[in-house]
């Protein structure tokens, strides 16, 4: 099975400016994703797409292959990301080059590491899912059987609908929720469905301290203060 790794990186970050190119502990922050990719060894071919110079400018000299510059139309805020990856499928398909799955890495969640994305290969093909995605566990006090929601007559009735709250904390059922570090689907999916997810839908849990997602400010100095303690 070919993969395709495909890293986005557009140049119109708001909340944290030049965000995918500002050093993090004295490294671009796209190289986290970069790194992790190259150490692959069953991504068949990693390429970035970007729609800023600048970005690919650095990711160049990172490495990695930068076949095409991104359309401004797929570089907004509100720019789906299934566009983005039907755009890179679609330039390669045109040259007669094509990819059984596609490896989303996103550059936000930047602690990944090459063998966690084999090993998230890996259970995908096992699977024989459409896709899968990387989780964490939901924490028990957030698990949709002990949350509420307001009725009309401004009552709380438990989120799931269930007359009765589980009353142990082991009797919760595990619940997921996707952290952003990886995104597998494979391709007739993503272009004859247009979906990233599929019908059939399996996952991998990533390590906790994995999960930092950059978003914001607050976010930049949870990484920093992250990558000084692994490192002191």
């Amino acid at each position: 099975m070919r993969i395709l790794g495909l890293i986005p990186a557009r140049g119109g970050s708001k909340s944290v400016p030049k965000k995918n190119i500002k050093k993090l502990c004295g490294k671009p922050l796209i190289q986290y994703t970069i790194e992790a990719a190259q150490q692959s060894k069953k991504l068949s071919k990693v390429i970035l797409s970007s729609d800023d110079e600048s970005i690919i400018t650095v990711a160049k000299l990172l490495d990695v292959e930068v076949p095409f510059v991104r359309p401004k139309h797929l570089a907004e805020d509100t720019s789906p990301t299934l566009g983005v990856i039907q755009h890179a499928l679609r330039f390669y398909q045109e040259k007669q080059v094509y990819f059984d799955a596609v490896c989303l890495l996103q550059v936000t969640s930047p602690f990944k590491t090459g063998d966690f994305i084999d090993e998230a290969i890996e259970e995908f093909y096992k699977s024989g899912c459409d896709a899968l995605v990387s989780v964490q566990k939901v924490p028990d006090e957030y698990n949709p059987h002990w949350t509420f929601k307001t009725t009309k007559h401004g009552n709380l009735e438990l989120f799931t609908g269930e007359k009765t709250i589980i009353s142990r904390r082991q009797d919760l059922p595990d619940i997921y929720h996707r952290d952003g570090l990886i995104y597998i689907t494979k391709t007739h999916v993503l272009l004859e469905q247009n979906s990233l997810y599929g019908e059939k839908l399996t996952y991998i849990k990533s390590p906790s301290d994995y999960t930092i997602n950059i978003d914001t400010e607050e976010d930049w100095k949870k990484a920093e203060a992250y990558l000084n303690s692994k490192n002191s």
